[in-house]
């Protein structure tokens, strides 16, 4: 608590002390009162039943300072709300993308990466989408979170003030991978910022495998034969599968590309038995007919 790792950093911990603070005080005050109380007026040191009337001043007192509490706490609260919800205009923008299981995040020059990297001491703000499900970006070191509604604009921005790796998070659960749906922050310094962000991206030999990546297929399918979600890319090609149809006829193929084009295209049709339907969203309109077969080429090298 009190670190300053982000500007929000050290209002949302003072609210949060505040807060532990008031209430542990009269969790510990009252209980120690009724034990009083206990003690005090037990049958056999008040054998005899009295009628106690009311107190103006105590009634009063009870309803002022809680009041006043509570309204400080709310004061205190709505405060950094407003300056979480006040983002500069200079601020760097980053498109945040959650789906599941995994996160993007685009930068004005269109690098797109899984992993955030922001400036020292800039201030940035996030545009906050989802392309699946609802999902929560938490940056708990920042003290922020969002949540990701598909269809709903939403954002956040912040300073961070140290240079350092902070985790990302998802902080709504999105299905069962939701625990490993993790990222992190890298803050850098201004300078090597700058070099991050205008050095040229190495082009990969396989451009499907970076298909694959920005739209979050590894975080159902593994490249070295775990199961996941869906069955391992590892050796794919040319692989004996019993499929189950949409009417649960079974029958054996073998994996090559005009199955995995009927995958992308068609997922739920053409389902791996022991897999779930409707784990896998059509990609018949998100890639073009050249990327799906990049993709292809790189799940025949996956021997």
């Amino acid at each position: 608590m009190f670190s300053n790792v982000s500007n929000f950093s050290n209002d949302v911990d003072y609210a949060l002390a505040m807060i532990i603070g008031i209430s542990l005080f009269f969790l510990v005050g009252l209980t120690l009162i009724m034990i009083y109380f206990m003690w005090r007026y037990d049958h056999k040191r008040n054998p005899k039943a009295t009628d106690i009337e009311g107190h103006i001043g105590l009634e009063v007192l009870w309803t002022v300072v809680p009041t006043i509490l509570v309204v400080m706490m709310f004061y205190w609260g709505y405060n950094g709300y407003l300056k979480m919800r006040t983002a500069p205009d200079d601020a760097i923008q980053i498109k945040a993308t959650g789906q599941m299981w995994s996160w993007s995040f685009e930068y004005p020059n269109g690098r797109v990466t899984d992993t955030l990297v922001v400036p020292l001491d800039k201030a940035v703000k996030l545009d906050l989408f989802s392309k699946d499900v609802i999902h929560s970006l938490y940056i708990p070191a920042f003290r922020i979170k969002e949540d990701m509604v598909p269809g709903r604009d939403n954002w956040m921005w912040f300073i961070a003030q140290q240079e350092g790796t902070y985790n990302i998070l998802c902080a709504e659960y999105c299905g069962d991978r939701h625990s490993y749906m993790i990222s992190h922050v890298d803050v850098l310094p201004v300078e090597d910022y700058e070099k991050w962000y205008n050095a040229k991206e190495k082009k990969s030999d396989y451009p499907g495998l970076a298909l694959l990546k920005s739209n979050a297929c590894m975080s159902c399918h593994s490249v070295d034969g775990t199961r996941l979600v869906g069955p391992s890319f590892l050796g794919i090609w040319g692989r004996k599968e019993i499929i189950v149809l949409e009417n649960g006829v079974e029958k054996e193929i073998a994996v090559e590309k005009e199955y995995l084009m009927r995958s992308l295209n068609e997922p739920n049709v053409e389902v791996v038995k022991t897999y779930s339907k409707g784990m896998m969203q059509s990609y018949k309109d998100v890639f073009t007919e050249e990327e799906k077969e990049q993709i292809i080429d790189y799940l025949k090298s996956l021997k």
